[in-house]
């Protein structure tokens, strides 16, 4: 049984920087693609970016404008997104996401999700 479980959140003032894990666990995950999401109150959950296990090829949002980074560490099953110099607009709960194949940005293509971590940035 997949399970992704994310960590790493909080409340960060504007400007700040904050590393989120999504420990991934339950399958083989050679073949799949790991993304961020992220969803604001009163909002769609929209795609902040994803990676590849194999390879490590990764896929952003246009507007992070390369604020964020998201990487892997195959050794402890774990992907990363590494956010800096947040601001207020980022506050949301980022959910990881796992999808066989390759990055997709919309998130009904992605078949398993973990329970989401909650970012709060303050000014």
């Amino acid at each position: 049984q997949v399970q992704l479980v994310e960590s790493g959140g909080g409340l960060v003032h504007t400007g700040a920087s904050l590393r989120l894990s999504c420990a991934a666990s339950g399958h083989t995950f050679s073949t799949y693609a790991m993304a961020w999401f992220r969803q604001a109150p009163g909002k769609e959950r929209e795609f902040v970016g994803g990676i590849r296990w194999s390879g490590g090829d990764t896929y952003y949002a246009d507007w992070l404008k390369g604020r964020f980074t998201i990487s892997r560490d195959n050794a402890k099953n774990t992907v990363i997104l590494q956010m800096n110099s947040v601001n207020s607009e980022d506050t949301a709960v980022y959910y990881c996401a796992a999808r066989s194949g390759l990055i997709r940005s919309t998130f009904s293509d992605y078949k398993y999700w973990g329970q989401g971590t909650q970012v709060t940035v303050s000014s």
